[in-house]
């Protein structure tokens, strides 16, 4: 089983040190992140009986959670739904049948360090290796980072591989999570995709803004705003109250700078799985002018099987929504299946 080194956790290969003066904000909040089960539990008041659980599931995948995100969970509650998603457990330690380290295939369509390259017209780059939270059900907790974390010499190597094929329109940043790569570095990477003439638009999937807010700073809104790339930013959130005033405001940055924001979820057990959850997800998005876009099924990665909520449940959900709320708010449930030529629609 691959995990991800504390070392890779805190920085790109690719990243340079900066003076402690220096460090932005939202750095300084990734290097607090708690990343200890036991002061996890503490902090929320857990009653004792979860700890064992959670030191056995961060043995396996290590437990990362920043406290702008900490701050949003109710203490003493182990059922909150932002808690849920970050919790370890010892059901993740659980071998069951169809659940995989690379649920969706990916390394088959890895041409080149840090690329992925499965549909057509569109490539994924691995900006990070980092996240600022590790998700328990995160369908890439044991891909090879260490194997997709390009130097920068290695990162023309892999530019290469767009230069050459005229056929790709989009460029997407991925990870890990890509913003939290340095400015300087995202900087540098978007500069020489711009100088790709046959590329229209720059995507980016990232949880950093809902999980770190600051994030969404001056120095991020100067590389984004500098390109003639169309940018999309689709954010990772799956409940309401994931979303504060201060994840709105970083929305409004966001949007202020032209980037077209959306919203992809997963179907979690225990976070989203009602109508009433998925609704009201639906209406503070927009209410931070994000439209949903996605609403994924749970990919089968070995440890979440948990999370798992049914297809037929899945489709239930999405019916009483149409029934609530305007089409626009209304996101599109699908799966990722490998070898497919996209998301395939339930």
């Amino acid at each position: 089983m691959i995990t991800r080194s504390p070392a890779l956790v805190q920085r790109a290969p690719t990243e340079e040190a900066q003076p402690l003066a220096m460090t932005p904000a939202w750095q300084s909040q990734l290097a607090r992140a708690v990343r200890d089960p036991r002061e996890l539990c503490r902090r929320l008041r857990l009653d004792p009986a979860w700890l064992p659980g959670a030191e056995t599931g961060h043995r396996l995948f290590e437990v990362r959670v920043p406290e702008a995100f900490l701050a949003r969970m109710r203490p003493g509650d182990p059922a909150d739904p932002l808690l849920r998603q970050v919790l370890p457990l010892d059901a993740e330690a659980a071998p069951t049948p169809g659940y995989v380290s690379d649920p969706l295939a990916e390394a088959e369509h890895t041409p080149q360090r840090g690329l992925i390259h499965k549909y057509a017209g569109r490539v994924l780059l691995i900006a990070s290796p980092a996240c600022a939270v590790n998700c328990r059900y995160c369908f890439r907790r044991h891909f090879p980072y260490a194997e997709n974390s390009p130097s920068r010499a290695q990162w023309e190597q892999t530019l290469d591989h767009l230069r050459d094929d005229t056929s790709i329109r989009e460029a997407i940043l991925s990870g890990g999570d890509p913003l939290a790569a340095s400015d300087r570095q995202l900087a540098w990477l978007v500069e020489r995709l711009d100088a790709i003439p046959h590329l229209k638009r720059l995507r980016i999937h990232t949880r950093l803004p809902v999980v770190i807010p600051d994030r969404v700073d001056a120095g991020l809104l100067d590389w984004l705003t500098a390109t003639r790339l169309q940018t999309v930013v689709v954010l990772h959130s799956n409940h309401a109250n994931e979303i504060d005033d201060a994840v709105i405001a970083a929305c409004r940055r966001l949007t202020q700078a032209g980037a077209t924001l959306l919203n992809q979820s997963v179907l979690l057990r225990g976070v989203n799985d009602s109508v009433e959850a998925l609704a009201a997800l639906s209406e503070r998005l927009f209410e931070a002018r994000v439209l949903p876009y996605y609403l994924h099924m749970l990919d089968p990665v070995a440890g979440a099987a948990h999370f798992d909520v049914p297809e037929f449940e899945a489709r239930e959900l999405v019916a009483g929504l149409r029934e609530s709320l305007p089409g626009f708010l209304v996101p599109k449930l699908v799966r990722e299946i490998p070898g497919e030529a996209s998301k395939t629609p339930l």
